[in-house]
């Protein structure tokens, strides 16, 4: 199994407790106590100190509220606001079917000079989101990010200075060249090579067991799904005739899904979560 001190320095703290709250976090019947959090996070080489300090930061940025549980210890639960961002995540996070060309949507903003630090703000988010770049001012990405997309400028009240369009590309370059000036598709690759390097043989060595340990499958997922959540971001999700020959997203999509599969429940054991929808 992986090295879990060769891991830690690539897994954020503030990173893995959402990542544990999207894997399990929010499927628990009340607030996650700080001493259940700093067991969790103990598993994937995370000290107390680093917890204590990491909530700390997602309590400010609203994303975590302090609630005490039913027999009064301190605990964490998520925001409504973390809670739309987690569902919205997992309609890219863990889609199993390859995407379909179902059009665009256009992002099209202009943000007075007066305001320029919204204008950062707001091509960074879109930038977040998966959106390319079409021209100055102009966003483009699969129209299936619509409903995601919305969702993120109303909660940051940046939808003001958008408008969003829905169409097809009609040329005058063929699309997959566009495609090509719209994103860095060889900087994509590399953060799914990345991804398969550290995991693919993760996957090898759980598919030569029979035993799933609790402890181990949830180590092993926690890591997979943190390094993994980031992806369908940077990468849009295109269809595959818009990217080049031996595209390596198709292959870390299949072994993401393949530790999902294997490990997710045999790690709610660890977790302490009875019922995963």
């Amino acid at each position: 199994m992986i090295n879990v001190s060769d891991q830690h320095a690539q897994h954020a703290p503030r990173s893995l407790i959402v990542t544990f709250y999207g894997a399990y976090g929010r499927f628990t019947p009340g607030p996650v106590p700080v001493a259940e959090l700093i067991r969790l996070l103990a598993a994937v080489g995370v000290d107390a100190p680093s917890v204590r300090s990491s909530v700390s930061r997602l309590k400010r940025r609203g994303l975590l509220v302090p609630e005490r549980t039913a027999t009064g210890a301190a605990g964490y639960a998520l925001s409504p606001d973390a809670r739309q961002l987690l569902e919205d995540g997992d309609r890219r996070v863990y889609a199993t079917a390859p995407p379909k060309d179902e059009g665009w949507v256009l992002a099209v903003f202009s943000v007075p000079e007066s305001e320029r630090q919204k204008r950062h703000l707001l091509r960074s988010r879109l930038a977040g989101l998966g959106f390319g770049t079409a021209a100055p001012g102009v966003w483009i990405a699969p129209a299936r990010l619509y409903e995601e997309t919305r969702h993120t400028l109303e909660r940051l009240h940046l939808d003001v200075y958008v408008d969003l369009f829905r169409g097809d590309h009609l040329g005058f370059a063929p699309t997959a060249e566009a495609v090509e000036r719209w994103w860095d598709l060889a900087a994509i690759a590399k953060q799914h090579e990345a991804f398969l390097d550290r995991h693919a043989r993760v996957l090898r060595d759980w598919e030569a067991r029979e035993d799933t340990p609790p402890e181990e499958a949830y180590r092993d997922y926690l890591l997979a799904l943190d390094s993994w959540r980031h992806l369908p971001y940077a990468d849009p999700g295109l269809p595959a005739g818009l990217l080049p020959a031996n595209w390596p997203g198709a292959r870390s999509a299949a072994v993401f899904r393949a530790l999902h599969e294997r490990l997710r429940e045999a790690g709610a054991v660890f977790a302490g979560v009875a019922d995963l929808p």
